[in-house]
């Protein structure tokens, strides 16, 4: 493929690997909207870039810091910056490990790189990566993972491994930044969980790259019996965002949350795609995204749900709602249950709508503008899905950039 004349296969994955991926890669045709997976994405000028592996350094680390109470490693443009990394206060039951500073390779993936061609680039041409491993029964692990794209035509391919053992816990914060005059950037993102037996993990991942930049982001999770498992998805720029979450739910009793954000402007587009399954009894899965969407903005929501023939007595509850701010505005919603089981409790729903005239205009009768009236009904709309993100550094940082981009207050 044309596309990656410039690239390198990586050096981070066995010979084997990486050619099976590469196999992968050329047999897989380039997605278009004729597939039903990216019927609402258009993903055709990617192909049109000659991508490149360039390196770069950061103008300003602290701008991108969402907690500073977390240890933090940087990435730009997929490379390792040792200098502006800080690991000193990680717990002693964390290893970290850098895939470029270890020297590791990877010689397997529970990433599906057939017919899966983001995957295959991900996983021939990795840039580099990072694996976590957390001990037993510890506590109070965290780590801060910074990745911020620069420059022109550069692509990222960065992989993330978390290993969870039995009754660990476990919180990861993933940043998604470009720095000023990132021009048609590509970060290609996978990370991969396994969460042990009664283990409990919370990725808080944050997207606030430039509408001059692409971003696909896949996550792979596979939860043991008792695990929790909580995903806060949270996109506030970025010109083309594809987010793909694939739970396969392996243990009994296991709780799985997917929660998102979206807010949008401009010709932003953003696909939040997700699948939960359930393949044994007992399971508990909730899924909550919300959207905002102004200008010429697009949005598409594709989330389904699997319940096997021997996940009898799933819970597993559904919904997407979307608020239309201007009627140039689209978004495409199609939850999806699919269920062989018949003693279980499953529902989906999506909603979209535009903001009540008369709640505007009883704001505006108290003395409050117009667009302040909207932004706080807005804020109250989207508020559901923040509200489900217990870190509250987390949560003033998107209320910092809600007001930077959007002008809200709060």
């Amino acid at each position: 493929m044309s596309f990656t004349k410039n690239l390198s296969i990586s050096p981070f994955v066995s010979a084997e690997l990486a050619e099976k991926a590469k196999s992968a890669l050329e047999a897989t045709p380039w997605p278009t909207t004729r597939m039903e997976h990216w019927k609402y994405t258009r993903v055709a000028k990617l192909q049109k870039l000659n991508f490149a592996d360039h390196t770069g350094t950061l103008a300003n680390k602290e701008q991108y810091i969402i907690d500073p109470d977390y240890p933090t490693v940087f990435f730009v443009n997929g490379h390792f910056i040792a200098s502006e990394s800080d690991l000193n206060t990680l717990d002693n039951a964390i290893s970290v490990k850098v895939l470029s500073e270890e020297k590791i390779k990877i010689d397997q993936s529970s990433l599906t790189i057939d017919d899966e061609l983001f995957n295959a680039l991900n996983t021939a041409y990795l840039t580099d990566g990072i694996e976590v491993n957390v001990s037993k029964k510890s506590t109070g692990g965290k780590l801060q993972i910074i990745h911020v794209l620069s420059g022109d035509t550069a692509i990222s391919n960065f992989k993330t491994i978390i290993n969870i053992e039995d009754f660990a816990e476990f919180d990861v914060i993933q940043g998604f930044f470009s720095e000023q005059g990132a021009v048609n950037c590509f970060a290609n993102v996978s990370t991969e969980i396994k969460a042990g037996i009664n283990s409990t993990v919370t990725i808080n991942k944050f997207q606030y790259e430039d509408e001059a930049c692409f971003h696909i982001n896949t996550e792979v999770v596979e939860q043991e019996k008792d695990s929790h498992f909580t995903i806060n998805t949270i996109t506030l720029n970025g010109g083309l965002v594809r987010n793909n979450l694939k739970i396969d739910v392996n243990g009994e009793n296991a709780t799985t949350n997917l929660y998102g954000a979206y807010v949008l402007k401009g010709k932003q587009h953003v696909d939040n795609h997700t699948v939960v399954d359930h393949k044994v009894a007992n399971c508990y899965s909730n899924e909550l995204y919300k959207g905002v969407m102004d200008e010429n903005s697009t949005a598409v929501f594709n989330g389904k749900v699997f319940v096997r023939p021997d996940a009898q007595k799933i819970n597993a509850f559904q919904s997407n709602g979307n608020v239309l701010l201007s009627g140039d505005a689209t978004i495409n919603s199609k939850p999806e249950l699919e269920i062989y089981a018949d003693d279980v409790k499953c529902s989906h729903g999506s909603t979209t709508g535009q903001l009540d005239d008369d709640a505007i205009f009883y704001l505006e009768a108290r003395g409050i503008s117009k667009p302040k009236a909207m932004a706080l009904l807005v804020s109250a709309f989207v508020g559901e899905a923040f509200d489900k993100i217990e870190n509250e550094h987390v949560q003033g940082f998107i209320h910092q950039k809600l007001h930077e981009r959007f002008n809200w207050q709060f």
